[in-house]
């Protein structure tokens, strides 16, 4: 359509000056020289014609490569887009795979030695041990407040906390012990002894709590035992 109304207004702008050529000439023109100036006219009309045809092409194939490398850009930046985000997982799974595989083991390795030092520098180095180690038996189930012959037995701890558990006064004397040492406090560092008087507690592997005076509700103490080197 543009190209038809570019030829339409050449051609309407030809006309005055052909009429006007024909004008000047009429006494001496004649068909030859009429023919050869329409030969001229249409062949400047075709070479124009030509003209646009070409640059016409030319415009459009220019924007279609325009848009082609739009189009390409476009792909581009979606390639380099997904290929960024499949980078950052990567990323985090490295980061999550080092602290899970290095960082986490070395703070717990660190944590670990921190706590070994405590426990030593305290003379507490055998709760690094577990229990089926220290070869601590079972404490017996602990009988209900109704039942007949139950003692109820309070530890004051060295923290000042107090525990309390119930026994039978037929139970074995050595309990005591294993209960101590179940709250995490080995015999070989900490004793037991009565409030008052203030004695050490006398243990003997076939007496009863009832055998060694625990005959009533009843409070012990738990100390810790004088070092020596």
């Amino acid at each position: 359509m543009a190209l038809r109304g570019v030829v339409g207004i050449f051609f309407l702008s030809a006309v005055p000056l052909v009429c006007l050529e024909l004008r000047r000439g009429i006494p001496d023109i004649g068909i030859k020289d009429f023919l050869l100036l329409c030969g001229r006219i249409f062949l400047l009309l075709a070479l124009l014609t030509l003209i646009i045809s070409v640059t016409t092409s030319w415009l459009n194939s220019f924007k279609s490569s325009q848009l082609h490398v739009k189009e390409e850009e476009e792909k581009n930046e979606k390639r380099r887009k997904l290929v960024r985000k499949k980078q950052q997982e990567a990323q985090g799974e490295k980061v999550n795979r080092y602290i899970e595989n290095v960082l986490k083991p070395h703070q717990e390795m660190k944590l670990k030695k921190l706590e070994e030092r405590f426990y030593q520098m305290t003379g507490e180095a055998w709760k690094l041990s577990s229990g089926h180690k220290l070869g601590i038996p079972d404490l017996p189930e602990e009988p209900s407040g109704t039942a007949e012959e139950v003692v109820t037995v309070a530890l004051r701890c060295p923290s000042g906390s107090v525990l309390r558990r119930r026994f039978l006064k037929s139970c074995s004397s050595q309990v005591l012990f294993d209960w101590m040492m179940r709250t995490g406090y080995h015999t070989s560092l900490y004793s037991l002894s009565t409030s008052f008087p203030r004695r050490p507690l006398a243990v003997e592997g076939g007496w009863s709590l009832e055998d060694i005076g625990v005959t009533v509700d009843t409070v012990l103490i738990l100390e810790e035992k004088e070092q020596t080197n």
